[in-house]
């Protein structure tokens, strides 16, 4: 499992030209499945997210989680992440879980975020959303579970 961690001022996501998921202040997150992941792995990632201090205190320093700032998490599926390149133009995707274990492991991750007492937006999983975002640092982190 894979997770894209972009931290954001604000984020939002469409699909059909509607708005699906939108936050302020927190976390875009693009989460890829893998074949092979399992729970385990979600839940263990939800809980790293919610600790992760990537977040500035007064000082400038990024010593403050997204549960101590009281951030909100727009979590979007993305199979891309386990695109493999190596060969060729066309990425191959052999990697990325099938679509029904994808969904399910996508809904128990934002399930686990949740329990974090995070407030969790979603895109729509396996529909061709369109994402927007202001990237605040830049801040941008992968995490692998």
């Amino acid at each position: 499992m894979k997770a894209l961690l972009q931290r954001v001022a604000r984020a939002s996501v469409r699909v059909d030209g509607q708005l699906v998921g939108q936050v302020g202040q927190g976390l875009l997150i693009l989460l890829g499945v893998g074949q092979g992941d399992a729970p385990e792995q979600a839940h263990k990632l939800a809980e790293k997210i919610a600790r992760l201090r990537i977040f500035s205190d007064d000082a400038g320093k990024m010593n403050l989680s997204i549960v101590q700032v009281g951030g909100a998490v727009l979590s979007v599926s993305q199979f891309t992440l386990y695109a493999d390149t190596r060969k060729g133009n066309r990425p191959s995707f052999v990697d990325a879980a099938a679509p029904e274990q994808g969904r399910a492991l996508y809904q128990i991750f934002n399930e686990a975020l949740r329990a974090q007492l995070l407030q969790v937006e979603e895109g729509i999983f396996g529909a061709d959303m369109q994402v927007e975002l202001v990237n605040d640092g830049p801040v941008t982190v992968l995490l692998e579970a």
